[in-house]
């Protein structure tokens, strides 16, 4: 059983060659850079300022990782689909992400987090694509699911499967129904063992 309360940040990587030591499996998060990454980890491991949260879109611009009970890393990604000031983050995104896939034989499961709310744009769908055809693990993980009725949730339901994902492969979270995370660690706690 892993205890999420026992987590703490380890260091912020600008690739993986800088990534810290140690074999721990690793639980990679994505999402658009508004999606609430920071949010959840901190809802995941009740810490309410475990990660840094920002009302700015485009905050995170490294790969941070949490070590949770000295038995896996959560790793935070760059966010993707924003551009701002001539910062381009989806290419960052794009590069930063190559890399990691390409050399992360720790990686057990990537959170592709979205927001409940929000249907799948272009840039969502085509990550999932692409952990399809990389052979990833992989959950979609919904945010903000208080936001959203039961007709919602099942018509969002009913697209995903239009598109090929099993309601196995979902979850649906939110910070203000915590009991949704105790779902989310049991998933994590299959793919790590």
């Amino acid at each position: 059983m892993i205890n999420f309360t026992n987590a703490k940040f380890v260091k912020s990587a600008p690739s993986l060659k800088d990534a810290p030591q140690g074999q721990f499996p690793e639980v990679l998060l994505v999402g658009r850079s508004n999606v609430g990454k920071s949010s959840l980890i901190n809802a995941l491991c009740t810490k309410k300022a475990l990660a840094f949260t920002s009302s700015k879109p485009g905050h995170t611009r490294l790969l941070n990782y949490y070590n949770i009970d000295d038995k896996l890393y959560l790793v935070d990604a760059p966010g993707y689909g924003y551009a701002k000031g001539g910062f381009d983050l989806d290419k960052l995104f794009g590069e930063m992400m190559e890399d990691y896939f390409a050399h992360a034989n720790r990686l057990k499961l990537v959170l592709v987090l979205l927001d409940s709310r929000r249907e799948l744009n272009q840039d969502d769908l085509e990550i999932v694509e692409y952990l399809k055809s990389k052979g990833n693990n992989y959950l979609l993980t919904f945010t903000k699911v208080d936001k959203i009725n039961q007709s919602e949730k099942h018509k969002l339901l009913v697209s995903l499967e239009s598109i090929g994902v099993k309601k196995e492969e979902v979850v649906f979270t939110s910070t203000l129904k915590t009991h949704t995370f105790d779902v989310l660690k049991k998933e994590i706690e299959k793919y790590i063992k």
